[in-house]
């Protein structure tokens, strides 16, 4: 089943929307993340896709109190990254019931950490963040390149266990000018674990692109934060 994921991307304890994740560039900021979640749940999402941006950038987790009460207050998925730098980062999220742990920087610093973490608790819940710029994979915070493309990445931790990706085209993250479907196709192509993508969803078309791919799933963020579609919308397009 093809999947649309609000996303809850959170920096000072705000929930914001960043034009391709560059901080001071929000384009919402809004004080009440608790109350944002509680909007997309009551629109019928059943995963949540939550990002501690300080975490991701700084290395500080700032917001884990909010992450952690979304957890425990709302009865549906949840996936969590930004700041999982170490396997006791990944295990305390995963010991508070989320029900996957997105590793970036991590993973591509320590694969091994990927292997280690599926053994333990299972691979479907270790997702691995694919952040591809100008067809290479960034770290921290999208800051740093790496010499590597995302089906290059996306095969090596396939193999090290990990249960799914979340591949990010930053070309077209957050700018609202639509989706450039093709390095999504190429990843799902090359794959045999689902890949959810993120980036330059700006209208329900775009939806219907990404689904086309072959991906799993979708992050919608900027799109839903400016009233482009609602989300109930958006998950009507589940089913077609």
């Amino acid at each position: 089943m093809f999947r649309i994921i609000p996303a809850i991307d959170l920096k000072n304890r705000k929930c914001v929307s960043l034009v391709q994740g560059v901080f001071g560039t929000e384009r919402v900021s809004l004080d009440d993340p608790i109350g944002v979640a509680a909007r997309w749940v009551d629109e019928g999402a059943e995963v949540l896709h939550l990002i501690d941006l300080n975490g991701a950038v700084e290395g500080k987790r700032l917001n884990s109190g909010i992450i952690q009460a979304i957890i425990r207050d709302f009865n549906v998925e949840t996936q969590v990254g930004g700041g999982i730098r170490t396997k006791e980062d990944a295990a305390g999220l995963l010991e508070l019931d989320v029900d996957r742990v997105i590793l970036g920087t991590a993973a591509i610093n320590n694969p091994l950490l990927v292997n280690e973490l599926s053994r333990e608790f299972g691979s479907e819940r270790i997702m691995v963040a694919l952040d591809s710029k100008d067809g290479r994979v960034t770290t921290h915070g999208w800051t740093k390149h790496s010499a590597f493309t995302a089906v290059e990445l996306g095969r090596r931790f396939e193999e090290s266990g990990a249960g799914s990706i979340l591949f990010t085209d930053i070309n077209t993250e957050g700018l609202l000018k639509g989706v450039n479907p093709e390095p999504t196709r190429e990843l799902a192509r090359a794959l045999g674990i689902p890949v959810i993508a993120s980036g330059g969803i700006t209208t329900p078309a775009d939806i219907e692109m990404i689904k086309k791919t072959g991906a799993s799933g979708v992050v919608v963020g900027a799109a839903l934060y400016v009233g482009n579609f609602t989300l109930r919308e958006a998950l009507a397009l589940e089913e077609f």
